[in-house]
């Protein structure tokens, strides 16, 4: 690590440490005291200057958030996030990052998605977990192998997915005890979430869970089953007043845009206590998917200015991971290719590993021709299928159409059908192009609207 970097790391963990003295009175004081203590070019700076923007302002959503961060989270916690998520995942991996992107001229990802088993709960409408069962797992040596080659590689930031990641939670506690530099997160149902794993994710500090929450009681529970809106309420409830940190993970479809996207619901969430959602829309991936829950072009729309709007006003921390591909680039830094926006698949900023052990460009992607089993996380980023993404990003020039299979027809088919990837798919196999075709008539109507609203967006 470089001398500039350890500089810059001490004088952050010097504002932390101010800050966190009085954060309720010192925040309208942070630009000043940044500008004294954080060097000028920092590896941070178009953050640290969008903090300085809004801070001084106690009415201003982004303040109202960070003061609800500093009095409501468990301070050994709240420590623990400064240091593996902006510490580690953001600081040091930057350089890290550089220096293997420079050498092996591959993607190199800043997040890494694993599912620990195929098992789940549950029984979602348009989802293949229950059907499949327990019948696919990464054991913990695997899970433990790659998460310790991923920060050989700079990555500190893992999510669980699934299946129902605490179906494993066991597991996924030992996890966080023997990566203590680690952050953590799983895309959960929350159903399993008790006193005793609350305690737990007290004692170890790293774990954040982002809960699926799609709506009210009746969206809710009509595609997630009978009382499971009810068990999610106890479950935050649990979090809330043990000031363990959670976020929502909002999957939008055509029978629920209009709850998830209303002012009522983002008040809700705040409400409930999570400080953050992560919006997805629905794709039918597999043969049992259900294409009518696929949102038409202005429902996309009305979450596009949904989001935006309540991002100005709302003290929670949103991202739409199809909306928002403008925002997805971190700029280009030492002359390097691949920091465009668009796409973030593919080990861009993160890639996919199932429960069998396949490493997939995303986690909508099932299509792979690396097995983690057979071949190291950097070997897989060097092969066919995620060179193949790295050559084609962004998939189009219009950075609200990034996805290669939901926004450009025909891009995951050349990707697959170039790179001899298979198909991954627990059930039943199906072609990328048969995975595309369900996705034609809403990209040609997303086209019209997105061009518009591109265009209207780089006039301002």
């Amino acid at each position: 690590m470089s001398v500039k970097l350890n500089v810059e790391i001490a004088a952050l963990r010097k504002v932390y440490d101010w800050l966190d003295q009085d954060p309720v009175h010192r925040l309208p004081k942070l630009g000043e005291y940044i500008d004294t203590y954080i060097p000028e070019h920092s590896t941070l700076g178009g953050q640290l200057s969008a903090i300085k923007s809004v801070l001084g302002d106690p009415d201003n959503n982004w303040y109202r958030l960070m003061v609800s961060i500093f009095t409501e989270i468990d301070p050994d916690v709240r420590r623990a996030i400064f240091e593996n998520f902006v510490i580690n995942a953001t600081v040091r991996a930057g350089e890290v990052h550089d220096a293997l992107t420079r050498q092996y001229d591959c993607n190199i990802p800043w997040a890494i998605l694993m599912d620990p088993t195929s098992a789940c709960n549950l029984h979602c409408v348009g989802c293949w977990a229950a059907e499949y069962g327990n019948r696919l797992n990464l054991s913990y040596e695997e899970l433990d192998s790659i998460i310790c080659q991923a920060n050989e590689l700079g990555c500190y930031f893992f999510l669980y997915t699934g299946g129902e990641p605490l179906v494993r939670k066991t597991d996924l506690i030992r996890l966080c005890e023997a990566h203590p530099d680690s952050i953590f997160s799983a895309f959960t149902n929350a159903t399993l979430i008790d006193e005793a794993f609350a305690d737990e994710m007290l004692r170890v500090k790293n774990f954040i869970p982002a809960i699926s929450a799609e709506g009210f009681e009746e969206s809710t529970d009509s595609r997630r089953g009978q009382g499971t809106y009810q068990k999610i309420m106890r479950a935050m409830q649990i979090l809330k007043e043990k000031k363990l940190p959670f976020g929502i993970s909002a999957c939008y479809t055509s029978a629920n845009v209009h709850d998830v996207g209303s002012e009522e619901y983002f008040d809700k969430m705040i409400e409930w206590g999570a400080k953050f959602c992560w919006f997805f829309t629905y794709m039918p991936v597999g043969k049992a998917a259900v294409p009518e829950l696929m949102v038409t072009a202005e429902q996309r729309r009305f979450m596009y200015e949904q989001v935006r709007a309540f991002r100005k006003t709302k003290p929670l921390f949103t991202m739409d991971f199809w909306n928002d591909g403008e925002y997805s680039g971190y700029g280009e830094r030492h002359g390097l290719p691949g920091y465009c926006g668009g796409c973030i698949a593919g080990g861009r900023r993160y890639l996919h590993i199932n429960a069998n052990g396949d490493i997939e460009p995303c986690a909508f992607i099932h299509y792979s021709d690396s097995n983690i089993r057979e071949k190291t996380l950097l070997e897989a980023l060097c092969s066919p299928l995620f060179m193949g993404y790295r050559r084609s990003q962004p998939f189009n020039d219009n950075l609200l159409r990034p996805c290669p299979v939901l926004d450009n027809p025909g891009a995951l088919t050349r990707l697959v059908e170039e790179s001899g990837a298979k198909s991954t798919d627990y059930q039943a196999t199906e072609s990328a192009e048969e995975y595309s075709n369900k996705c034609l008539d809403q990209a040609a109507a997303w086209a019209v609207v997105a061009d518009e609203l591109w265009s209207a967006s780089r006039a301002v």
